[in-house]
């Protein structure tokens, strides 16, 4: 006899199993009837509308989502709020994505009449090919399912699994033909973190001004120390006479220095501890390829020099992860 926990993860395993089946069936469904959709959205100079009601509803709203992310206008309209005033968002130039697995839900057909108004092309997903919606879409797409994961075969779950899916698929299918890039899907996503990789650039985290720590040739270590320490970045620019980048003395570079010359360390002069040809990077660089850079060379910041060699400022890792470009 199986105990508790067995049964349950039973149960969730065919449920798993039951919608995994559903849409790996609809792959071997696809014909010209996908093609023809692909085709008439891409030659579309309007949106695409998509409706659907209750939990087809909720499918409908992500679908409408990744479509306008991925280079495909796109909004939702509830069906209930269509007739109260929501058909003024639809033009003659949209095109109207009705999702329902019955193909007879009766808020959708009853808009049937009124859309057919504003002579726009009408798509369907339906489970029925021989539903009304199916019949007055001009293409329909089947998302039919054997069986719903639901032991009582009632609650919309491998259904609605499939309709998303096949929302997925028109999506990606759009994307390519339109070749939408990474750089396009940021630009609609400044704030993820992609569009964060692909737009802050250098110049957009580097300290400048009273905020980089500099010293000269002859600046003891004494006082390079206390600038290190009072600008926070664990590391000071040594300019040379000309006031040109000279090298730097980190953190690393004054423990070394201790170990090896002692309490003598102290009084030795910049010149003598610092790390010649420091890394350096144009401040119209991604902050992400600094990111790199860092990681490569296992530093924690990076020169940003002006056009005559002198320092413009500093970008330090942790203004970049905290800017969340990983």
């Amino acid at each position: 006899m199986k105990n508790y926990e067995e049964e349950i993860l039973e149960i969730a395993r065919e449920a798993l199993k039951t919608e995994a089946d559903a849409v790996s069936a609809l792959s071997y469904r696809l014909d010209r009837s996908f093609e023809k959709l692909i085709d008439t959205i891409i030659k579309s100079r309007g949106r695409i509308v998509v409706i659907g009601m209750g939990k087809s509803g909720l499918v409908g709203r992500k679908i409408a989502a990744t479509l306008s992310s991925t280079g495909t206008p796109a909004f939702f309209v509830h069906p209930a709020e269509a007739v109260h005033g929501d058909l003024g968002m639809i033009t003659s130039d949209d095109i109207i994505l009705t999702i329902s697995n019955s193909g007879e839900t009766d808020e959708i057909v009853k808009l049937i009449p009124f859309l057919k108004r504003f002579n726009v092309t009408i798509l369907s997903m339906t489970g029925k090919a021989d539903s009304t919606l199916a019949n007055v879409a001009n293409i329909n797409l089947d998302i039919s399912v054997e069986k719903e994961a639901c032991p009582m075969g009632i609650v919309p779950t491998a259904s609605t699994t499939a309709a998303l899916a096949m929302g997925d698929a028109i999506a990606v299918a759009l994307l390519v033909k339109r070749g939408f890039r990474e750089e396009n899907f940021a630009s609609f996503h400044p704030e993820g973190s992609l569009g964060r990789k692909l737009f802050i650039k250098v110049k957009d985290l580097m300290h400048t001004g009273e905020n980089v720590p500099l010293v000269s040739f002859d600046t003891t270590v004494t006082d390079a120390i206390i600038e290190i320490s009072s600008k926070r970045l664990g590391i000071t620019v040594v300019l040379d006479r000309e006031y040109k980048i000279a090298g730097i003395v980190t953190d690393g570079d004054l423990r070394r220095g201790i170990e090896r010359w002692g309490k003598a360390f102290f009084d030795m002069k910049a010149e003598e501890v610092m790390t010649v040809s420091p890394k350096t990077i144009s401040d119209e660089e991604l902050a992400a390829r600094a990111l790199a850079i860092m990681e490569s060379y296992t530093i924690t910041s990076i020169l940003v020099p002006d056009e005559k060699g002198g320092i413009k400022g500093i970008i330090h890792i942790h203004d970049i992860l905290k800017k969340g470009i990983v």
